[in-house]
């Protein structure tokens, strides 16, 4: 099926030929029509599309298989001189046939509504940021410094009032606040959702034991992967993320290494890159590893570097079931007190809760004092890989 977003246009492959060709309407009912001429023999070919997610969806349960194709290895289609709706379709039936179609790994229904979810969060904050954005530079255009402050909050929502603006332009601005109020309260929800999905999964509570890892970071992480069965190695869902280098190398000349891939989810890996300069902050191996590299490269190359060693950590922490080697346990039960706070948990006055330990000054001093002699290790280790061997005089 070569799928547009109207039709889909559809070649029915049987024995090495074409027998049939044929054009569907994409719309629920008929497409439902369709899907119950097919019979439970039948593998159906499909590729990666805006609307791809619901055709595979619609057809599983009438056919044997959906195959979803990855479009940019394709090349039978992308570099054919004749390209045609039915051209295509028959060509995905006959790779399919011949066992060389690149297929991409078809999400379950949870791992699904988990991407949906986290894809409209990107989008809400990306409109947060817009509007902040434009906010500035509403007070750049009539020559006003920045307030030293946050400009989004109550202070800064006096002082806005308080600035000589032209009546358009104020009444604008209130337009925007008021814009600003109504979609951070669409992320407090999403966030709030996010929270309980992350308190409930037993794989994003191993994944927050690791610094910088939230509950937003790991539900992020856990949307893209899906099941970390699929990554035999740490550098495949490294390559996954688009963390990994890319590689040029042909004949006898040696490889030459470049920029990151950018390959995969783009969300997912500005979500690691945020957890890398949240780790930063806190001590052990990983702040040990990003000064090292900040020193070399400078902070952009160290945050993506830091990144790509949490995606390796995320793949241990998944596939071995078990908490970060370094995790500090009064910190972590204060961190998800936090999410569970988010989730709309009610506070406990009165009593000690599961973060308690972390606000004894005895008990985080002593954790931090642990980990801190992990990230000397490191330096130490490191230390040791730049002393050259002293030159032995020879007769």
């Amino acid at each position: 099926m070569d799928i547009h977003r109207s039709f889909a246009q559809v070649a029915i492959l049987e024995d090495g030929t074409i027998i049939r060709q044929l054009r569907v309407d994409l719309i629920h009912d008929r497409l439902v029509a369709f899907a119950k001429t097919l019979s439970l023999e039948d593998e159906v070919v499909i590729e990666v599309t805006g609307n791809s997610a619901a055709v595979e969806r619609l057809l599983r349960p009438h056919v044997k298989r959906v195959a979803v194709a990855n479009p940019r290895l394709v090349r039978a289609i992308a570099y054919a001189r004749v390209k045609t709706d039915k051209v295509d379709a028959a060509t995905l039936a006959k790779l399919h046939a011949a066992g060389f179609l690149p297929e991409v790994w078809v999400a379950d229904e949870g791992t699904y509504s988990r991407r949906r979810q986290m894809a409209e969060r990107a989008g809400v904050l990306a409109q947060i940021i817009r509007i902040k954005g434009r906010m500035k530079a509403i007070l750049h255009a009539n020559l006003i410094p920045p307030y030293k402050g946050y400009l989004f909050g109550k202070r800064g929502q006096h002082w806005l009032d308080s600035l000589p603006l032209p009546p358009e332009e104020r009444a604008m601005l209130r337009r925007l606040i008021a814009e600003l109020e109504r979609v951070t309260k669409q992320l407090a929800e999403i966030d709030k959702v996010v929270a309980q999905q992350a308190l409930d999964d037993p794989r994003a509570l191993k994944l927050m034991t690791i610094p910088g890892v939230s509950s937003v970071v790991a539900s992020s992480v856990l949307a893209s992967i899906g099941d970390i069965a699929r990554f035999p190695s740490p550098d495949k869902l490294s390559s996954y993320f688009g963390l990994t280098p890319r590689v040029r190398q042909s004949g006898e000349y040696p490889a030459r290494h470049g920029r990151i891939s950018k390959q995969g989810n783009r969300d997912a890996r500005k979500m690691l890159v945020e957890a890398a300069w949240s780790a930063k902050t806190a001590p052990g191996p990983l702040r040990a590893f990003f000064n090292r590299t900040q020193k070399k490269h400078g902070a952009g190359v160290a945050a993506v570097a830091t990144a790509r060693k949490l995606a390796v950590m995320i793949w241990h922490v998944l596939t071995t079931g078990k908490d970060y080697a370094y995790a500090r346990p009064a910190f972590t039960a204060m961190k998800l007190r936090k999410v569970a706070l988010k989730a709309g948990a009610p506070r406990a006055y009165g009593k000690a809760g599961p973060g308690r330990d972390y606000w004894i000054k005895e008990i985080r001093e002593r954790e931090a004092g642990y980990v801190a002699r992990v990230e000397q290790a490191y330096e130490r280790m490191v230390a040791a890989w730049k002393e050259k061997p002293k030159k032995v005089a020879t007769n």
